[in-house]
């Protein structure tokens, strides 16, 4: 990976540009940097992203003009198999998506769908609402594939911004949840107590819990997160390896235990954030890390990767 120049044409009809005002750094994105998640070289990278509207395309209601947004990361579907007409986009075998197929947003200008975009709210700052991107996707594993009940004891494994954002979004569907880290993990666990939560490290002894949702990514995560499902518990695996692991897989069967996912999100994912922000349930704020000039984007990926704060967000200007 490495700055370059590439050509910014206009967008087409039915699309818009965005002047992009900061742009998350994914763990996604680290696999991509290490050859671990497949991308159409050469390709833009990032898909987390917030930015106003600077020119729209043929057909797109002049009103979008200026209008200060987030964007879904799709940028085409098929339209018409079972997946796309179930609603479950994110499963079209055509899809494209900003940041791998197409450019994407850690450049200064970004071309999206219209059908995309969601105004963000007045009072969000722009770089933190570029975390609205991974709050959808956590909304659709927890509250579309596996249903987070009240009273339900939720283990998180992950510290990172998506164990704190799924630990959010378990906390308000009403279940009392406890988050888990590594020695090495202080920042990230003080994160978490700060939001209101239990934590524990590695070093502390065995947890059970109704639901486990596995954010780490990590191999002795996934068989940590495994073994702390209560019998008839469910587990949710939300980190990426990016690898093959070895986990106790044995587990789900003699503990009858449930086994879902999420990958990416939804537009009605997108919609239940929306709605999450909207009401202040989730914070975002405390995740934020640092904001990186788009040049030092090297320094803000080798700190993401060593854990080194939360969420860093790059801004091109």
């Amino acid at each position: 990976m490495q700055l370059a120049e590439r050509p910014e044409p206009p967008p087409p009809p039915g699309h818009v540009a965005l002047r992009v005002l900061g742009a998350g750094i994914c763990g996604t994105d680290l696999h991509i940097e290490a050859g671990e998640y497949a991308t159409a070289v050469p390709v833009v990278v990032g898909h987390e992203v917030c930015g106003d509207v600077t020119e729209v395309g043929e057909g797109v209601d002049g009103d979008w003009a200026g209008a200060r947004v987030v964007s879904e990361t799709y940028y085409s579907t098929c339209g018409h198999c079972a997946f796309c007409l179930g609603g479950r986009t994110n499963l079209c075998p055509e899809r494209r998506s900003i940041g791998t197929h197409v450019d994407g947003a850690f450049a200064p200008r970004l071309v999206v769908p219209v059908a995309n975009l969601h105004r963000v709210p007045d009072w969000l700052d722009a770089h933190v609402a570029a975390m609205t991107e991974p709050l959808a996707c956590v909304c659709h594993a927890l509250l579309e594939q596996s249903e987070i009940r009240a009273g339900d004891e939720v283990l998180v494994t992950g510290p990172g911004p998506v164990g704190l954002l799924a630990a959010q979004v378990a906390r308000a569907a009403g279940a009392a949840v406890h988050v888990r880290g590594t020695p090495a993990d202080g920042a990230r666990l003080a994160a978490a107590s700060g939001l209101g939560f239990e934590t524990s490290t590695t070093d502390d002894g065995p947890l059970e819990a109704d639901v486990v949702v596995e954010c780490s990514g990590n191999q002795h995560g996934m068989a940590f997160a495994l073994e702390s499902a209560r019998r008839g518990g469910r587990y949710v695996a939300v980190g990426l390896a990016g690898k093959p692991v070895t986990i106790p897989f044995d587990l789900i069967c003699f503990h009858e235990l449930t086994v879902t996912s999420g990958f990416a999100s939804t537009p009605s994912s997108w919609r239940l954030a929306l709605d999450l922000l909207e009401r202040r349930t989730v914070d975002l704020a405390p995740l934020l890390t640092a904001v990186v000039p788009l040049e030092r984007w090297e320094e803000a990926f080798a700190a993401t990767r060593a854990g080194h704060g939360i969420k860093f967000v790059l801004d091109p200007a």
